[in-house]
C-alpha cells in the first residue's frame, strides 16, 4: 500500500511511523519541513501513483479546508481524500461534494488513539462510498 500523509504532529507522525512499520510506504507533508517527507503537496501527490490516496491529519476547520481546497485541484479523477482531522459532518458532507464533482472520492475517518495510537493501535470511524473506503 502507498499512502500519502498530511500534517505529522503528534498523531499524524505516528500514524506515519506505525503504517510504514507495517510495511507500507508513507510520503507524509507537513507544513513543518522538519516534519516532511516532501515540501509541498503537490510535490506529495507527484510522488504517489494512481490512483493515489491522501489522508489528512490537519485541524478541524480552516486547515482542512484549505488542504482539502488544494488537493481538489492537485489530485484526478479516482483519486481519494481521508479526512481523519474530525471535522464536522457538514463539513464532511461538503467536502465530499466538492471533491466528487471532479471525481475525487472521500471519506471521513475521524481517528481516535491520541499519541498512544503508535504502539497500540487506533480506532477508525469511518463513513463514505463503498468503493473508497
Amino acid at each position: 500500500m502507498e499512502l500519502g500523509l498530511v500534517g505529522l504532529g503528534k498523531m499524524g507522525g505516528n500514524m506515519r511511523e506505525r503504517i510504514r512499520r507495517a510495511g507500507h510506504t508513507v510520503v507524509g507533508y507537513d507544513r513543518n519541513p522538519d516534519l516532511a517527507d516532501v515540501h509541498s503537496l503537490k510535490e506529495l501527490v507527484d510522488s504517489l501513483k494512481g490512483p493515489r490516496v491522501v489522508w489528512v491529519m490537519v485541524p478541524a476547520g480552516a486547515a482542512t479546508q484549505s488542504t482539502v481546497d488544494e488537493l481538489a485541484e492537485l489530485l484526478e479523477p479516482g483519486d481519494v481524500v481521508v479526512d481523519g482531522g474530525n471535522s464536522r459532518w457538514t463539513d464532511d458532507e461538503k467536502h465530499a461534494r466538492e471533491l466528487a464533482e471532479k471525481g475525487i472520492g472521500f471519506v471521513d475517518c475521524g481517528v481516535s488513539g491520541g499519541v498512544w495510537g503508535l504502539e497500540n493501535g487506533y480506532a477508525l470511524m469511518y463513513g463514505g462510498d463503498a468503493e473508497h473506503v
